[in-house]
């Protein structure tokens, strides 16, 4: 089974409506809640990650979460589940590591237990909604424009070059996959200034898997220029890297996607995002991909396949 698979069930069990987006909307609270973990040899090698580099990406992808429903994160909770082998220095470090990313938000509580031989991190963010419209994947409309506010396929070739013990030649693009650079600033901008509603993901799953969810809930089909979309030249240079598959699937990016209409477009600077493409009419291919003047469209049975998987 596949994580939609699992998340199809809970939501039949629970019959829950705050379910479906990166974070549950609490609205009559103000709040945005999310929960996000790291798991070793699933989404980290002790190997590959130093303690430091470890807690800064458990903060990162939950603020990235944050961030994508267009919220103001405040606090968060670390759960730790530490093996006989990890030690007090480990601790210190990947706190040290969390502490760095904060970017206002605290570190309010969590908790630590044991674990047989492996780590694993769980962290719960939380954001305030004041002054903010929060965002849904369901809200695209035909004629939004797609936007992005950084590179994409970074990580997916980070780790490349770690499995082929490769770190040092591209070190920017390592960096990317162990502590991925992430910004609150299109969000803030879109949250604080949107008159019309908008749908905004982070690409956690992958670019094309963000744009798929967005089109699909909202029941229309996303169109983008592969040429505008963002990336470090570098990936070219990888050997036997397949950079465009990572540019389009590859996961952990945590980039903002957004569909917003051309009103609240205007309002933002322009040195915040990248527009690549556009919103239309629902067709039988809910992704479509431009490369050279032709169309690539994509669907459930296509993706199946390429898609960022956390099982």
């Amino acid at each position: 089974m596949k994580e939609i698979d699992y998340i199809n069930i809970i939501q039949n069990v629970l019959s829950s409506n705050h379910i479906g987006d990166d974070c549950a909307y609490l609205e009559d609270l103000g709040i945005v809640i999310t929960q996000d973990s790291l798991v070793e040899d699933i989404h980290f090698k002790r190997n590959f990650s130093t303690p430091f580099e470890l807690g800064y990406k458990s903060i990162a992808v939950n603020l990235s979460d944050i961030y994508a429903s267009g919220a103001e994160a405040k606090y968060l909770t670390v759960a730790l589940s530490l093996p006989k082998s990890v030690d007090e220095n480990f601790v210190k470090e990947f706190y040290e590591g969390a502490k760095s990313i904060l970017n206002g938000a605290k570190i309010v509580g969590g908790d630590i237990t044991g674990s047989n031989d492996k780590i694993f991190v769980s962290v719960c963010a939380i954001g305030s909604t004041k002054g903010r419209k929060i965002s849904s994947r369901k809200n695209a409309k035909v004629g939004y424009k797609i936007i992005t506010n950084g590179t994409h396929g970074s990580s997916n070739a980070g780790l490349n070059l770690l499995l082929n013990n490769n770190r040092n030649s591209y070190p920017e693009i390592v960096k990317e996959h162990l502590m991925p650079s992430i910004s609150d600033k299109l969000s803030k901008a879109i949250a604080t200034s949107a008159k019309n509603n908008y749908a905004m993901m982070d690409s956690s799953d992958g670019l094309i898997d963000a744009l798929y969810k967005i089109a699909d809930f909202s029941e229309v089909s996303a169109v983008v220029d592969f040429k505008k979309i963002p990336y470090d030249k570098d990936l070219e240079k990888i050997e036997n890297f397949d950079y465009k598959s990572a540019i389009l699937f590859g996961g952990e990016d945590y980039r903002l996607i957004c569909a917003i209409s051309e009103e609240d477009l205007k309002k933002l600077d322009e040195n915040l995002y990248t527009i690549i493409g556009e919103i239309q009419e629902k067709s039988a291919d809910t992704v479509k991909v431009k490369f050279n003047g032709k169309e690539i469209g994509f669907n459930a049975n296509s993706l199946e396949k390429n898609l960022f998987n956390h099982f």
